[in-house]
């Protein structure tokens, strides 16, 4: 409760107050929030995280090796990643657009806004998506990685380990960082990209390292981020003063001090 009540109050610090609305974003041509070839592309990380899956014992019972689980800089690595999944990214993400309010700068608030939507919408997908398949975490047994329960998730957390909630979070982050700073930056896209996406790949490995999560759930998760990024960036770039912007920003000021708590932060917020 008290990681949710903080992750509240930032997004309510830096974007609630300050929100005014958007400049007005002519940056595309109006594009539709789903069309018939995002299937093509959900059907291929699907396929990637049931190819991964035959792995999954062996990654897991790999990296529970005593002597990497004794390495304090492994350990030490696998609690910053940890973070930078979660709430890492959603804090950047809020202080960023907050930043961009304060310096006029149109760059930055899009970084921010779309950061933030981009986490907690493919945040609300896992979290569906984890009660409802109820899959065993690691630690409760590392032999068996095909240990599922439909809707068992809700009851236990210590069955929903599918998808991993951190890495989702992760890849929603660095899509949108790419995509934002690949267009306003073409030659950044050499740098950024590997940097937001390979933090973002060891936030999922940090995860099988310490027995939450299984190499496929980390799949799954980095696909719903990808893609949910990818998505957010598109539409709301291709449709000025779109309802998704007005909402978010809308929530905001709602969450600010004086209006009341609005629970949009623990909406599919799970690890």
């Amino acid at each position: 409760m008290l990681k949710k009540a903080f992750l509240a109050l930032v997004f309510s610090v830096t974007l609630g107050v300050t929100a005014q609305g958007q400049t007005t974003d002519t940056l595309y041509t109006p594009r539709p929030l789903l069309k018939g070839a995002d299937a093509l592309l959900v059907l291929g990380f699907v396929g990637a995280a049931f190819a991964v899956s035959p792995a999954d014992k062996y990654f897991t019972q790999k990296l529970q090796d005593p002597a990497r689980q004794s390495n304090h800089a492994l350990n030490r690595g696998a609690t910053f990643f940890r973070l930078i999944g979660d709430p890492g990214s959603l804090v950047v993400g809020g202080l960023t657009y907050g930043f961009g309010r304060v310096k006029g700068s149109r760059r930055a608030e899009d970084i921010g806004l779309h950061s933030v939507e981009a986490i907690l919408l493919s945040g609300a997908i896992t979290g569906v998506t984890k009660v409802v398949a109820g899959r065993a975490r690691p630690y409760k047994d590392t032999a068996n990685s095909r240990n599922f329960g439909l809707f068992r998730g809700f009851r236990n957390g210590d069955y929903d380990s599918f998808p991993s909630g951190h890495t989702t979070s992760a890849f929603a982050f660095a899509t949108i960082v790419s995509a934002e700073t690949s267009h306003w930056w073409p030659n950044s896209r050499w740098v950024i990209g590997p940097i937001f996406y390979g933090g973002a790949a060891l936030t999922g490995v940090s995860r099988i390292y310490n027995q939450f999560h299984w190499a496929s759930d980390v799949v799954a998760g980095a696909a719903i981020g990808t893609i949910t990024g990818v998505k957010v960036y598109r539409y709301t770039h291709s449709h000025p003063n779109n309802r998704v912007d007005k909402y978010f920003l809308r929530a905001g000021v709602q969450m600010s001090p004086g209006s009341g708590w609005v629970p949009l932060l623990s909406v599919g917020h799970r690890q």
